[in-house]
């Protein structure tokens, strides 16, 4: 039998997904930081590698190489998992995006990008752009959400010197 089927064969079925791009407006974090942008972009430009600069991760597992990709994050606490599939990675231009496919942290959607983008001969910006919807059910406030994401993200960027100067 031909597992592949013209789609009039699929009777009430037809092509779809779960995974929908968030609305609402981003939440930027970004950090300066005196270091050559190519030696930045190898610790935030690491798919696999967040738990360089995000302490509360316990680990990160990768399946595949570049876009397509999946990563499950697991944190060290209260059994938070977030499974993310990697859209765009591009070393020339430092810059990646992914999307969150599944999570137990209150996030509906979420669609990410980092960047590095060089500002002298030693130094470069770091740019971690996060959109997100909270759950229907979440208890926290819009404003409670953004605060959230904010604190959470300039968190880790606040990391990414010590984790480059480690590398």
């Amino acid at each position: 039998m031909n597992a592949i089927q013209p789609l009039n064969t699929l009777g009430s079925l037809s092509p779809d997904t779960l995974i929908t791009n968030p609305g609402g407006e981003p939440v930027v974090s970004a950090i300066s930081i005196n270091a050559p942008a190519r030696e930045v972009w190898k610790v935030v430009g690491d798919f696999g590698g967040f738990t360089q600069f995000i302490p509360e991760l316990a680990s990160i597992d990768v399946i595949g190489n570049g876009p397509g990709s999946v990563r499950y994050k697991k944190f060290k606490e209260g059994g938070l998992v977030v499974v993310e599939q990697l859209n765009s990675h591009d070393d020339d231009a430092m810059a990646m995006t992914w999307t969150t496919i599944y999570n137990n942290l209150g996030v509906r959607r979420l669609w990410a990008s980092m960047t590095v983008v060089p500002k002298d001969n030693a130094g470069c910006v770091a740019t971690w752009t996060i959109v997100a919807e909270p759950t229907d059910d979440s208890a926290m406030t819009a404003e409670g959400f953004r605060e959230f994401l904010q604190g959470f993200a300039d968190g880790a960027m606040k990391n990414v010197p010590g984790a480059v100067m480690r590398s």
